[in-house]
């Protein structure tokens, strides 16, 4: 496809002490451009009727997130995955030149009333004509692993996908592969407990996730839980592109862990860990080791490289895959992070680094915060990353990031 003019970035100010409504900005990309690299007051002319700022209208809200939490780009054929309730759709009578971008808001007490469930997180449009929306938990804040069914025309709360009455404690992120037969989704933890921050108390008492849920796609029920270690929290889940593949690959945040998963020839699923990021001795910081945090993963269209952030180190990683039981570290860059020199933070004992790395600096002004989710151009030639994870962790770990 042709190089990407605009990407959509959902700024949330919830929990920031800004008592001002959440907008989508369109940040324009396009080198040639008088507005590159920033977020023009007007329409871009790229997207008819479309303002540079969305505002908040008190629909379905994620449970919070800082002020450029995550970003899809809009390709040609619409959305796949985005996040924040707001639902973005490719309208299909539209050419692509003339791309279409149109916001429903999805009531909150619809999907209390006919899905028990709340804090939406991931959203895949299927091919049955819906959108599947993720949950971490009840609409109390306890966890449990659902999946919201929308009418992908009226965006009417249909009900939950999930059939039976097991479900997984928890969840987050999904991935389905339906010449598999299969759909896997993963656990960060219990909302109410994590909403706050982190607590280190928190650890050891089942508060975080540990499995991969496995769910026959036909039939909609859970069959199986790939227990990846305890506190290891999995979050983003990538399938490999190519359809006919069984495998993938999950990241693991508090335990800084790449796990790849496969089919096995039994029919079930299993994992194993390739890729560990090394925890960092330290003085300064709240636990004596830092872990890399690693928060958010893709691979490249050709299914050649994989990309994780490392949102506390500061680090983002390239891997390429072409063995994807022996991913060979290729590319590194530091954006920021908790190690940098001039920091509170003395790295005492690092197995991979000689010293500590340099501030992120764009334009003499230094970037708070660390590396969290990413987005790869469609040639593979550009990754667009932001810096915030959620406001009230982006606080705790990076409180400048929030002023």
């Amino acid at each position: 496809g042709p190089r990407e003019e605009i990407i959509y970035v959902p700024c949330i100010y919830r929990n920031t002490g800004r008592k001002i409504p959440d907008f989508l900005a369109t940040v324009d990309v396009d080198p040639k451009s008088p507005c590159y690299s920033q977020v023009p007051p007007v329409s871009l002319g790229k997207t008819p009727k479309f303002p540079g700022l969305v505002p908040r209208d008190g629909g379905m809200r994620v449970w919070g997130s800082g002020c450029a939490n995550g970003m899809r780009k809009l390709w040609n054929y619409g959305i796949s995955k985005v996040g924040f309730g707001l639902q973005p759709f490719h309208h299909q009578s539209l050419e692509n030149r003339d791309l279409g971008l149109f916001f429903q808001v999805v009531n909150p007490e619809d999907v209390f009333w006919k899905c028990g469930l709340g804090y939406p997180h991931t959203s895949h449009c299927l091919g049955s004509g819906e959108v599947m929306i993720s949950t971490l938990g009840d609409p109390a804040g306890n966890g449990k692993g659902g999946f919201i069914l929308l009418d992908a025309e009226t965006f009417e709360v249909k009900g939950t996908w999930e059939r039976g009455a097991e479900v997984p404690p928890m969840g987050y992120d999904f991935w389905y592969q339906p010449r598999h037969n299969v759909l896997i989704s993963t656990e960060w933890g219990v909302p109410k407990c994590l909403g706050y921050g982190f607590d280190p108390n928190d650890l050891g008492k089942g508060r975080y996730g540990r499995r991969l849920n496995v769910w026959d796609w036909s039939s909609h029920r859970y069959v199986q839980a790939i227990d990846v270690g305890e506190d290891s929290a999995p979050l983003e889940i990538r399938f490999l592109h190519n359809p006919d593949a069984s495998e993938g690959f999950v990241g693991c945040t508090l335990s800084s862990a790449i796990h790849r998963f496969y089919k096995t020839e039994r029919g079930d699923w299993a994992a194993e860990k390739v890729i560990q990021v090394p925890s960092k001795k330290v003085e300064n910081w709240i636990l004596p080791e830092m872990p890399g945090f690693t928060t958010d993963i893709l691979i490249s269209l050709d299914d050649r490289f994989l990309y994780l952030s490392n949102w506390i180190h500061g680090d983002v990683r390239q891997y390429d895959i072409s063995d994807t039981r022996r991913p060979r570290l290729v590319g590194q860059v530091f954006l920021g992070g908790s190690i940098t020199k001039g920091g509170p933070v003395r790295v005492c004992e690092d197995p991979e680094l000689q010293s500590q790395p340099e501030p992120f600096v764009i334009q003499g002004k230094r970037i708070p915060g660390g590396p969290q989710m990413l987005q790869l151009s469609l040639d593979g030639r550009r990754l667009y990353v932001t810096t915030s994870l959620f406001s009230a962790w982006d606080r705790q770990f990076y409180p400048d990031l929030i002023r």
